[in-house]
């Protein structure tokens, strides 16, 4: 539950587990495949991950669109394309949906990790202030953050992973597992996402 929660939506079962075992390598949860729009959405209803990769070819039509569209009304999830299209006409196609990144197939681990991060850090700034104060979040919450877990948080915010998160503070991953667990009680939240959404509320 304090990893990154990731849905893929890929209409390719093999591409599917390669991006699977890509994002488990650097300690991202997927928490569902989804071959198809409404599969895809239903998931991302019930299941509100943290970010979603998206095919925006699925089953021979650009199907990912609707997808996109459906996450930008109603929800606020970072969501980046993974597709095959290269051309202008869908590059233009696509902005218009607000994705956090693009990558073009095929692609390697290090193309991946490198858009994942800068995605959640750019959804994280357009969200949230700038600077987060430990101070004002804790007016706004019934139990304090402890300075380690304020930390947490603004790595949390960041979009950084559990690792980097250990080897900034220079600390075991269970014990930044222990923070967040700590965090979303106090914050009383369940994700990533839902806890970087109520900072925000908090801190309007």
């Amino acid at each position: 539950m304090s990893k990154i929660r990731v849905i893929i939506v890929e209409d390719d079962p093999i591409i599917c587990e390669d991006i699977k075992q890509m994002l488990t390598n650097a300690n991202y949860d997927t928490v569902a495949i989804s071959y198809n729009k409404v599969d895809a959405i239903n998931k991302i209803d019930a299941l509100q991950p943290d970010l979603v990769l998206l095919d925006i070819n699925l089953e021979g039509e650009f199907e990912g669109f609707d997808v996109a569209n459906h996450i930008n009304i109603k929800h606020r999830i970072p969501f980046i394309y993974v597709t095959s299209y290269s051309g202008k006409k869908i590059i233009d196609a696509a902005k218009t949906t607000t994705p956090m990144g693009y990558i073009v197939k095929p692609f390697r681990d290090k193309e991946l990790f490198s858009t994942l991060e800068i995605a959640l850090y750019n959804y994280a700034r357009f969200m949230m202030p700038v600077v987060l104060k430990k101070d004002e979040i804790n007016k706004r919450i019934k139990t304090p953050l402890t300075q380690k877990e304020f930390e947490t948080l603004e790595g949390l915010y960041q979009g950084k992973t559990n690792q980097q998160l250990a080897d900034v503070q220079f600390v075991s991953i269970n014990t930044i597992k222990t923070h967040i667990k700590n965090i979303y009680e106090k914050m009383n939240t369940n994700t990533r996402l839902e806890t970087i959404t109520l900072l925000k509320e908090l801190l309007k």
